[in-house]
């Protein structure tokens, strides 16, 4: 199955995660490929702890989505490069976290990721990220768009460790 978490409401990487814990609660083999995410965040460890690969690409500082950087771009490409590769191998689930609004910036051709989505075979694939393009949306077989209702961010609040990273 192609699987697909948009939208802007928060949840969409927090659900992937999840997926990921199912599978491995399974015993399936899970790789996790987030793009333009290098900060610490907190489901990394138990990720890695639970057998999920994980790999990271992106800088600390967050991506210019209109006018993103040259190394920006390299890490995106790399990502991609890495989930032909690891599709290769046949895991069960490869996430790609963020690829959608990596699209979107520019950072990755959408041709490349539907190219890579076509090839799945019998491995899962799920897309993370808002702004999914549309072409998406409609090649995936389950299609979750995270609503925004209310934000703590809207009354000036900070992003929670533990909660938001």
């Amino acid at each position: 199955m192609i699987l697909l978490y948009t939208g802007n409401g928060k949840g969409k990487t927090t659900s992937a995660v999840g997926t990921a814990i199912r599978a491995r609660g399974r015993g399936k083999r899970v790789v996790f490929i987030q793009f333009m995410k290098a900060r610490d965040s907190g489901e990394i460890k138990p990720l890695k702890e639970l057998g999920v690969e994980v790999y990271r690409f992106g800088r600390k500082e967050l991506v210019n989505l209109k006018n993103p950087s040259e190394e920006d771009k390299t890490l995106a490409k790399n990502a991609l490069d890495l989930a032909r590769k690891k599709l290769k191998e046949n895991p069960f689930l490869i996430i790609l976290d963020e690829v959608n609004v990596a699209v979107t910036a520019g950072l990755v051709d959408i041709k490349d990721v539907i190219s890579l989505v076509k090839k799945a075979g019998d491995t899962h694939i799920l897309l993370t990220g808002r702004y999914a393009p549309k072409e998406l949306i409609e090649l995936a077989d389950l299609v979750t768009e995270m609503k925004e209702i209310k934000h703590p961010f809207q009354k000036g609040l900070l992003a929670v460790e533990g909660i938001d990273y």
